[in-house]
C-alpha cells in the first residue's frame, strides 16, 4: 500500500493507548507512593499520615499526591490495604506450602515472628500499631483496620478447626480462644520489640506459640503400657 504524502511515518498513538499509558504510569506512581506511606504511617500512625506530610517526605508537590488519592481518608485506606498485602506476602503465602491444620499454624507462627524480627516496617508491625491506634476511634478507617484483623484471626481459627477435624488438636479445644492466645503472643512480641527495643520477646513468643500447639495436641489412639508392665516380674528368670 502506498503511503499518502500527508501520512506521518510514525503514526500518533490512539486515544485508548494514551489512556492506558497514563493509567499504567498512575499505578506505578501510586505503588511507589504507597511504599513510602506504609513506612511513614508505621512510625507516625495512620492519623499522622496526611497528603501534605507525605508529599513533603517524598519531595513532591502536594497536588501530585492529592491527584493519586483525592483525600486524606483515601490515602489512609490505600496505605492500610498496602500493609495488608505485605502481611499476606510475608506471612501467609510462605505458609501455604504446609498442609492446612497444625503444620500450617506452625509455619504461620514462624513466618510471623520472622516478619516481626526483620523490621519490614520502620515503626514495627503496621497492623499491631494500627489496631492500638484505631481501637477507640469510630469511623471508616477503624472499621477497615478491624476487618483486616478479623481476616487474620479467621486464618488462625480456620486452621485450628482443621487441626481439630484431623485429630491433630484435642476435640475440646476452643478455636476462638486459641486464636486469641496465638494473636496475643505476636502483639506482645511487637510491643516489647518496639517500645523496649528488646528482640527477646519475639523468641519468647515463638517458643510459646510452639508450646501452645504442642500442649493441645490430640493423643493418638493406642494402648499405653504401664510402668509396672515394663518392670521384670519375680520368677521370670531375668536378673
Amino acid at each position: 500500500m502506498r503511503r499518502s504524502p500527508n501520512t506521518p511515518l510514525v503514526e500518533e498513538p490512539s486515544q485508548l493507548e494514551l489512556r492506558d499509558g497514563r493509567r499504567a504510569r498512575g499505578r506505578r506512581s501510586r505503588t511507589a507512593v504507597l511504599e513510602r506511606s506504609v513506612q511513614m504511617a508505621s512510625r507516625d500512625g495512620l492519623e499522622g499520615l496526611t497528603i501534605g506530610a507525605l508529599a513533603a517526605d517524598i519531595g513532591v508537590h502536594k497536588s501530585s499526591v492529592h491527584a493519586l488519592f483525592g483525600s486524606k481518608e483515601e490515602l489512609q485506606l490505600a496505605t492500610l490495604a498496602a500493609a495488608r498485602a505485605i502481611l499476606i506476602d510475608q506471612v501467609i503465602v510462605p505458609a501455604l506450602s504446609s498442609d492446612e491444620g497444625i503444620r500450617r499454624l506452625e509455619a504461620v507462627g514462624d513466618a510471623w515472628f520472622d516478619y516481626l524480627a526483620s523490621d519490614v516496617f520502620s515503626g514495627g508491625c503496621f497492623l499491631c500499631a494500627a489496631s492500638t491506634e484505631m481501637d477507640g476511634r469510630p469511623g471508616p478507617l477503624r472499621d477497615a483496620v478491624a476487618s483486616v484483623m478479623r481476616e487474620w484471626i479467621a486464618v488462625l481459627g480456620a486452621n485450628i478447626e482443621a487441626a481439630i477435624a484431623a485429630d491433630e488438636l484435642r476435640a475440646d479445644v476452643d478455636p476462638a480462644a486459641m486464636a486469641f492466645r496465638l494473636n496475643a503472643l505476636g502483639m506482645a512480641a511487637n510491643w516489647q520489640r518496639q517500645l523496649l527495643n528488646d528482640l527477646t520477646g519475639i523468641e519468647y513468643a515463638r517458643s510459646a506459640w510452639r508450646a501452645e500447639l504442642q500442649g493441645l495436641r490430640a493423643r493418638r489412639p493406642g494402648r499405653r503400657r504401664s510402668r509396672r508392665a515394663l518392670r521384670p516380674q519375680e520368677g521370670d528368670g531375668t536378673s
